[in-house]
């Protein structure tokens, strides 16, 4: 549980990154440490240089943009869930960060961190994608923005390249009569999703929903919102829009739940999140 020797760098703005990250190319970035340390410990990873983000206050934020709620990158866990502009904007949001980790985890771990690491069990992924968020990343070339639908791109893999950081999140506000949700089955010793979902539904426009813990990447079930587009969210027809949660996705498998398990529980979770994101429209 000891990581193997490495150069600690501490970085006090995005510009002395970036530069650090131009001459360390093999360098990783620290963030609130809650998902690489521990990697660094089981030796799954062995930087030799670690570039720390934690001092940069001008990354900590969450801020009301007209319809859009903007997140720095080192906002905490705890940040987003009490913050009064994510509770009554996306309210979503605010409710997938109280359901991570515990309290420790919450006020260390940063939303920016989360994203990159792009575990595929972390909670973040999937209310990032239904949200149809965007992300900020900057590079020495300068400011770009990806859309959440692109943004994970594999197993502990993003569309980030090797010199950028992500910079900010951009969640615009739904418009309407909107509600969601997100629920999942928690790992009794991680608390990470086994499988986690979820949902925005507003009325009488498209409902969004995205899995995460399933397969490699989070990711939005077509199929399932192409079902329900238009129809009365009753049991019988989410029921039948969720079983088709896991299609076409190469469901993980591991000591705890097997792929079979791991497909029922993204039906049955499919469907409880998007008639609770419903019941909350009305």
């Amino acid at each position: 549980m000891i990581p193997a020797p490495f150069e600690y760098h501490r970085a006090s703005s995005v510009t002395e990154a970036l530069q650090l990250l131009t001459t360390l190319p093999e360098a990783k970035l620290l963030a609130g440490g809650h998902s690489l340390l521990p990697m660094m410990k089981l030796r799954l990873v062995s930087p030799t240089h670690v570039v720390d983000l934690g001092r940069i206050e001008a990354l900590r934020f969450i801020r009301r943009d007209g319809q859009v709620v903007v997140a720095g990158a080192l906002a905490t866990h705890w940040m987003v869930e009490s913050s009064d502009v994510v509770r009554g904007a996306v309210p979503l949001l605010a409710e997938t960060a109280a359901k991570i980790g515990d309290v420790q985890v919450r006020n260390a771990g940063t939303i920016g961190g989360s994203l990159a690491h792009a575990d595929p069990a972390a909670d973040y992924p999937a209310a990032i994608l239904a949200l149809d968020a965007q992300m900020v990343a900057q590079s020495p070339r300068g400011r770009r923005t990806i859309p959440a639908g692109e943004f994970f791109t594999g197993l502990f893999s993003t569309a980030l390249a090797s010199d950028e950081i992500l910079v900010e999140v951009r969640i615009p506000v739904p418009s309407g009569a909107t509600g969601s949700a997100y629920l999942k089955f928690a790992h009794p010793a991680s608390g990470f999703a086994v499988v986690g979902v979820a949902a925005v539904i507003t009325v009488d426009a498209q409902g969004r929903c995205a899995g995460a813990g399933v397969g490699p990447a989070a990711y939005r079930p077509a199929r399932v919102e192409a079902q329900l587009k238009g129809a009365a969210l009753d049991d019988k027809t989410v029921g039948a829009a969720a079983e088709h949660a896991a299609e076409g996705v190469n469901v993980n498998e591991d000591l705890f739940a097997s792929a079979e398990y791991r497909a029922h529980l993204a039906r049955v979770f499919t469907k409880r999140a998007v008639l609770a994101a419903a019941q909350r429209a009305r």
